[in-house]
């Protein structure tokens, strides 16, 4: 194989991953073909490959592919950068600064809440709920997990909703299919999510959704207070500046911020 043929080759499985990750379910392999502009067969084999080394998924009943864990955690190992790293705490610490309460920026893996980046304020009297940076947490029950629920397809946030496991966290745990499913429809109304001591008894939290430039959630914004410090309805009165968080840490992940939202970002 000559190097332009070789170069070629991972091109196109650079590709092939690039549209399983943009796409918001789903896709068969006459779907990735049309995509791609590539022959079915030759899609096929790549696929193939992708799925003998878990970068890509082919899910049951001809359901379609998507991607694997070593996708999702390469795509978590360029995010825990020192660059995004930097830039996001930097961002989540000016939301901490003008609300006093804890901020997180998660993303949807494996159908759980990843937490990518977390700043807490600086308080040795707070209660605080401590989850570290790369904890899961369920979908069902936080804040950003019931975002990431409501902004998905109708067909695929259904079909989740069907398999999800539902286990009671605390008394006001949503465990009825039907109810979250109402509660997810409202919750895409408004854009954003909510935990209403769902997740831990005492703590309250909403999350506003990050997105790239075709409007595409990639990630969230979340707060989360104990209800001692402040009501679930005083929340809703941050979600303006968390939705201004959102947008500058969406031109971080997707690469479009420039020097001057870097220097305009100190000085705000």
């Amino acid at each position: 194989m000559t190097t332009n043929n070789h170069d070629s080759k991972h091109l196109r499985i650079l590709t092939v991953i690039e549209h399983l990750a943009c796409a918001s379910y789903p896709l068969s392999l006459a779907q990735l073909a049309q995509r791609t502009a590539l022959p079915k067969a030759s899609v096929l084999r790549l696929l193939q490959q992708l799925q003998e080394s878990a970068y890509v998924t082919r899910l049951p009943d001809d359901r379609g592919y998507v991607l694997g864990a070593n996708s999702h955690q390469m795509a978590l190992s360029v995010l825990s950068s020192t660059h995004f790293d930097r830039m996001c705490r930097l961002l989540l610490g000016k939301l901490v600064a003008a609300t006093g309460e804890t901020c997180n920026l998660t993303a949807l893996v494996d159908n759980k809440v990843h937490y990518l980046a977390r700043v807490e304020p600086d308080s040795d009297m707070r209660l605080q709920l401590h989850l570290r940076t790369g904890t899961h947490v369920p979908l069902h029950c936080t804040a950003s997990g019931k975002l990431f629920l409501a902004m998905m397809p109708d067909v695929h946030r259904k079909r989740l909703i069907d398999t999800l496991p539902l286990p009671a966290m605390t008394p006001k745990t949503i465990t009825d299919r039907q109810r979250l499913a109402h509660e997810l429809g409202l919750i895409a109304q408004q854009r954003i999510g909510t935990d209403n001591e769902e997740f831990v008894r005492g703590m309250v939290a909403i999350a506003v959704p990050v997105q790239d430039e075709r409007g595409r959630v990639i990630a969230a914004v979340a707060c989360h207070t104990p209800t001692a410090t402040h009501s679930f309805s005083e929340l809703f009165t941050f979600s303006s500046m968390m939705h201004d968080t959102a947008l500058a840490l969406g031109r971080v992940l997707t690469s479009n911020a420039t020097p001057g939202d870097q220097r305009e970002s100190d000085t705000t």
